[in-house]
């Protein structure tokens, strides 16, 4: 017969594996939780994808009715999304889609109101993100925009990018999915965010304060590496946000970081500068 002792010490293992069990739980359930954008672009751009391009395999899905989509016929097939659907998108053209596609290393400055931050964006990690990056940095599309939303917890991570002060906004084409594979969310990493289906994301992005690999499924491509000013996201991370993200997690930080500019200040390993190309040729989206 057990002992008083060994009661306790069962009853408290018993607590453990049910503590431990919820922990499990909820890490499940924010790898579920997706690093959406909005409802609004959730719908202007799911829309707007009709098929996608992975290392150059076409797979075709049939666009919803009453739509017409188009893409530009190089390697990395961008589609158009609808500006009507979505008023916080920006027709900025769509970017330039070479082939071959170019694989340069990008150095980038952030020039913020809370100091610089430089990256690396890897084009030959994902040279079709990198590429339309460096179109919209071309634009100026990133340019006096604050980064309008934080998560902590399970996902530690500052989003960025959507060119107004919401998480709705973006330009208007949609981008493919790449390396997802070998995707890794350490801190410094730079991963494109996305609307909870492939090949949706656009111009949003995250940077990585600390690790969030177990929070995050592979689902994100990432684009490069934070190679200075990674405190000062961090600083902004553990600011603490408005919990105005609802189900996708985090708010606006209670930190602002806006960027002033953002530039392109190098270019290497590549023989073109991503990005700089002639306009796209495009075509109707198969139906």
């Amino acid at each position: 017969m057990p002992t008083s002792q060994q009661r306790k010490n069962a009853a408290r293992r018993h607590l453990e594996r049910q503590r431990q069990a919820r922990e499990q739980q909820r890490a499940r359930n924010r790898r579920t939780t997706l690093i959406v954008t909005a409802v609004g672009t959730a719908i202007a751009v799911a829309i707007g994808l009709t098929f996608l391009i992975a290392t150059g395999n076409e797979k075709s899905q049939k666009a919803p009715k009453g739509f017409v989509s188009q893409v530009t016929t190089g390697p990395c097939g961008y589609h158009t999304a609808n500006q009507s659907l979505n008023p916080n998108l920006r027709d900025v053209g769509m970017p330039p889609d070479p082939a071959p596609t170019p694989r340069s290393t990008l150095t980038v400055r952030f020039t913020t109101n809370r100091g610089v931050i430089e990256a690396q964006l890897a084009g030959e990690g994902a040279p079709c993100n990198v590429q339309a990056i460096a179109y919209l940095i071309d634009k100026h599309f990133y340019d006096n925009t604050p980064c309008p939303r934080i998560a902590s917890g399970s996902i530690n991570i500052v989003q960025c990018g959507s060119g107004g002060a919401t998480t709705a906004g973006g330009p208007t084409f949609t981008l493919p999915d790449e390396n997802l594979a070998d995707a890794s969310y350490t801190p410094g990493a730079i991963a494109m965010a996305n609307v909870g289906r492939p090949n949706t994301a656009s111009s949003q992005f995250f940077f990585i304060t600390q690790d969030s690999n177990e929070g995050l499924a592979k689902s994100y491509t990432v684009v490069g590496h934070v190679t200075k000013g990674l405190d000062i996201l961090q600083t902004v991370n553990k600011g603490g946000d408005d919990g105005s993200a609802g189900a996708a997690g985090g708010g606006k930080p209670k930190l602002s970081l806006i960027f002033k500019t953002v530039r392109v200040i190098a270019v290497s390993g590549g023989a073109t500068d991503p990005g700089l190309g002639a306009s796209p040729s495009l075509s109707a989206a198969p139906s």
